[in-house]
């Protein structure tokens, strides 16, 4: 895969609840879509990620970095479409509206660096939430996404 974006996504099942272990089953494509009336809407959809980040800071990977994962859907950036070609996804567990916690910026700054090791062409401005990709389709990871409080971290210690 030709790296050359990072996408931040917000996620968690149901919405509000955090540690279900339902996100879990959604990138494992196990989720049982009749065990809560919200999930109805997922019957059929494949989704995955490169990585999650819980609330206490803990990842989860589920795609190699270098193999597509299914996270950005119809998506584009600089013109490019189908993000899921170029993109590494990565999701905070969390919601548009509910800070995320300390410890998921300081895990995200540090996978951020060892990224940007990685894969030479990202930098900070090749990164993005998935609102910006999916533009009227997406949210995430939404207002309470620090976006400020992130980029500084990148620059420095944890």
């Amino acid at each position: 895969m030709d790296v050359a974006l990072i996408v931040i996504h917000g996620i968690s099942l149901p919405k509000g609840e955090f540690a279900t272990g339902c996100v879990d089953r959604l990138f494992l494509n196990q989720l049982d879509v009749t065990s809560h009336g919200s999930f109805a809407d997922l019957d059929g959809v494949r989704v995955s990620s490169h990585l999650l980040i819980d609330r206490v800071g803990r990842t989860t990977q589920y795609v190699p970095f270098d193999e597509q994962a299914w996270h950005a859907g119809d998506s584009s950036w600089r013109n490019r479409v189908r993000c899921n070609a170029f993109a590494i996804g990565i999701e905070l567990e969390g919601t548009d509206d509910q800070p995320y916690a300390d410890r998921q910026y300081s895990t995200l700054a540090k996978v951020t660096r060892a990224l940007f090791e990685m894969y030479p062409r990202l930098s900070p401005d090749a990164i993005v939430g998935h609102q910006e990709v999916a533009p009227g389709r997406k949210t995430d990871p939404g207002p309470a996404f620090d976006w400020s409080r992130y980029l500084l971290k990148i620059a420095g210690p944890t």
